[in-house]
């Protein structure tokens, strides 16, 4: 995510959450990041890459799902952040890269798939900064990659799920009913979108360090069949 200010740096950065580096490496990978402004196109960009990890940052240009711009909307610093990150998650899929999206990821999947935001959730909303329940869907990818069928999870969300994009299928859900995970439809798409942030209890939980596992595991078998 391109920042204005990162602290010890005179100018503006890229930046990505530390905790989420540590979860990759934790699971065997090597996490790489890949700059907004260059002129590459995303599916040649990828060549190389195994997996794709979208994390969490600003919110969606919500112009991208016709909407005017509420006042509590805070985009990305760098306008063209959406279309980079959008492009990436369309080149993945199409590559067959395995792919995790978390919290804004997850919001871009949904609008690129022509769903929409809540803007703004009330402000006693426990998704705002708390932990709470998550249910997930029986037999999804997600329940089977955590091996769970609820959980509590780390949220610090403002904006929702309003309209679920075409192709996706909800697979986890809050008590409240605010959409907490989605998967692609098609059973040969390698995805796996949540809203809440893993990384922020992953070093001590392994229901949220096996997201990563995950991710890791199937950039691996993607390698490995690639070479065979």
């Amino acid at each position: 995510m391109w920042s204005n200010r990162i602290h010890g740096l005179r100018f503006d950065g890229s930046a990505v959450a530390a905790a989420v580096l540590r979860s990759v490496i934790r699971a065997g990978g090597e996490p790489l990041t890949l700059f907004a402004e260059h002129p590459g196109e995303p599916e040649s960009r990828l060549h190389g890459f195994d997996g794709l990890l979208v994390p969490g940052g600003s919110d969606v240009d919500p112009a991208r799902y016709g909407q005017g711009r509420h006042e509590a909307t805070a985009t990305a610093d760098f306008p063209e952040q959406d279309e980079f990150e959008a492009g990436l998650l369309a080149a993945a899929v199409r590559l067959g890269l395995p792919v995790l999206a978390i919290c804004r990821g997850f919001q871009l999947l949904n609008v690129e798939h022509g769903g929409t935001l809540v803007q703004d959730l009330p402000s006693d909303s426990p998704h705002r900064d708390s932990v709470h329940e998550v249910t997930l869907r029986d037999e999804s990818r997600l329940a089977a990659a955590m091996g769970v069928g609820s959980l509590p999870v780390s949220s610090y969300h403002h904006q929702s799920i309003d309209r679920v994009g075409d192709g996706l299928t909800v697979v986890g859900t809050a008590e409240d009913g605010v959409v907490e995970a989605l998967e692609s439809a098609d059973p040969g798409v390698e995805m796996l979108a949540i809203q809440w942030h893993p990384e922020d209890s992953s070093a001590e939980d392994p229901r949220q360090q096996a997201l990563f596992q995950w991710l890791v595991d199937r950039a691996r078998a993607k390698r490995e069949a690639r070479n065979d």
